[in-house]
């Protein structure tokens, strides 16, 4: 049997040109002959449509798509993902077509309702597990995370003797994840003797990008086929069953005639030895998904350039260098926003940074702005000594200079807060906090060393400059600031959100770990009093386990310190 998984970058709520690439999918597996075409999960509506599924309208116009998909099917068996309402609700679904049919209906049976995913909001779970029958394999069908339950229909599946396992799925992206997945689908393949073909979303939608990486894996557990990850591919095998296939059970059993597409001479059409995409490194991974990211959240809302603030410090850099990768260096402007605090190597690293990646880019001196605005307030400030006030009013000029760069030439304004300084309030509100998207809002600072050091890598010369990367961190509000005036150094302070923020360990976990306790009460106490500042931050892309935004849902009156 050949089988064909196309994982196709689909847009929410976009069934025009979700139904275009479909289609056009669907031809070019028919001409290599695939007797099976699979589609990621909600691949017609795109992933996730929130809300917009509570929409009546929204359904009806998922189903006219589904028809046209339809009348388009062949000999070939598709398998693509829709929301499908029935009387007895609304299911996260698979549409089994073939020979212009929807031979069958598929609804999800385990619904994620953790982290990012709010499923049993919207939908049913599915009655029965689902088996087609054909000639060469009997073949169950699952959706995302029927495969990761511990207990669930897969178990059944099993059990009714299939031959063949596929998984539409829309997976978002974090570390580590894509190799975690397969190895463990490599398992189930091996130990129950079956083949497993897994067609994974790829795109950024939001705070979330799709990695892709669809494999199929034989019955010996190893893996015949992988897409490319972090982009738009297809990948297909022949898939040979030493077995016939067994009685099916459960509810919904289909028997399906499929005729394979062969050529004149009654052989199928010959295909390339299938592509096994390598995995790519931990760092280069992250790297691809903030490219991606960037790249799908500017596009698909409508944005072709992007603006963001150069202050010739890492993170600025490092989101210059990805927001050129992703949109074009034609189509990024660095503004650098020099004050008296300013020194001399980041004013001109801003501008060399900027040469190198050959982007746009402005000074704007904004000393006498600042001044301007204290002048305005002098009686109101007179008897209050110069504090955090006057710092932060630096930030929050730079943010009105950006916004309205962004406001006028219709850019995006790209944020440059990373995990470490989001998670301790280290930023301004309405400051450098301001923005329309933050790529590197879930990215701890010293992977912002290593990514950094990753894109010279790839460009083979220092296009980030080294005095950049070897420089000690300094917001640069006042004179002679550093980082580390007011933080823990950024190794302690990673570990310890790491296991404070995304483990929830306690403050005597991390105390015995070996972390100082004047440090661990420190950094809970900023972690804690800033929600507030996190909940009016720009959305940002997810790269761990537990990002801020819908993974970790704290209240911002809170009493609990620990």
């Amino acid at each position: 049997m050949r089988v064909y998984l196309s994982q196709i970058n689909s847009r929410v709520g976009d069934f025009a040109g979700n139904s275009e690439k479909i289609l056009g999918e669907m031809e070019r597996a028919r001409g290599m002959g695939a007797d099976l075409t699979v589609f990621p999960e909600l691949a017609l509506c795109g992933y996730p449509p929130e809300d917009l599924l509570f929409k009546k309208h929204f359904i009806s116009d998922a189903r006219r798509a589904l028809e046209r998909i339809r009348s388009a099917a062949g000999a070939g068996i598709v398998c693509v993902g829709f929301p499908h309402r029935t009387p007895h609700g609304l299911f996260n679904a698979a549409a089994i077509l073939h020979k212009r049919k929807i031979a069958a209906v598929y609804g999800k049976i385990l619904l994620p309702n953790y982290s990012v995913f709010d499923e049993k909001r919207y939908f049913i779970p599915g009655a029965s597990v689902c088996t087609l029958k054909t000639k060469e394999a009997c073949i169950g069908i699952s959706i995302c995370e029927d495969v990761w339950g511990a207990s669930g229909p897969v178990n059944t599946l099993l059990a009714s003797g299939i031959s063949l396992l596929i998984n539409l799925s829309a997976s978002p992206y974090y570390r580590n994840k894509i190799a975690e997945r397969e190895k463990k689908l490599c398992s189930l393949a091996k130990g129950a003797g079956i083949a497993v073909a897994y067609c994974n979303l790829v795109g950024g939608q939001d705070e979330l990008v799709f990695d892709g990486g669809s494999f199929i894996i034989n019955a010996q557990g190893r893996t015949i086929a992988r897409a490319a990850q972090f982009k738009e591919d297809a990948c297909v095998a022949d898939i040979e069953f030493s077995r016939q296939p067994e009685k099916n059970i459960g509810l919904a059993v289909f028997p399906i005639t499929c005729t394979p597409v062969i050529t004149a001479n009654g052989q199928k059409p010959s295909i390339a030895k299938p592509a096994v995409s390598r995995f790519l490194g931990p760092v280069e991974e992250v790297f691809q998904a903030l490219v991606l990211g960037i790249r799908d959240y500017a596009h698909k809302n409508r944005f072709t350039k992007a603006v963001l603030g150069l202050s010739g410090g890492i993170d600025s850099s490092i989101v210059a260098a990805l927001a050129a990768e992703a949109l074009g260096k034609e189509n990024v402007l660095g503004i650098t926003m020099p004050t008296v605090y300013s020194s001399e190597g980041t004013r001109s690293d801003a501008a060399l940074l900027a040469e190198q990646l050959g982007i746009g880019f402005r000074k704007i001196p904004i000393q006498k702005l600042c001044e301007g605005f204290l002048q305005a307030l002098a009686s109101d400030i007179a008897d209050h000594a110069p504090d955090v006030a006057e710092e932060n009013l630096q930030a929050r000029v730079r943010a009105v200079a950006l916004m309205f760069y962004s406001n006028k030439f219709g850019m995006l304004l790209l944020s440059t807060g990373n995990k470490s300084e989001t998670s301790v309030g280290y930023s301004t509100l309405y400051g450098d906090l301001a923005g329309g998207f933050a790529p590197i809002k879930d990215i701890p600072k010293r992977l912002i060393y290593e990514l950094s050091e990753f894109f010279n890598t790839m460009r083979g010369k220092p296009v980030i400059p080294r005095s950049v990367i070897d420089r000690e961190p300094t917001a640069e509000l006042r004179h002679n600031q550093k980082d580390s005036d007011s933080l823990p150094p950024y190794p302690i302070l990673d570990s310890i959100l790491l296991n404070y923020v995304e483990k929830h360990e306690s403050p005597e976990t991390l105390v015995t770990k070996g972390h100082s306790p004047e440090i661990v009460a420190k950094v809970m106490r900023l972690v804690n009093t800033s929600e507030y500042k996190r909940r009016q931050s720009p959305p940002g892309i997810k790269t761990t386990p537990l990002s801020f935004g819908k993974d970790r849902r704290m209240p911002i009156t809170n009493f609990y310190g620990k």
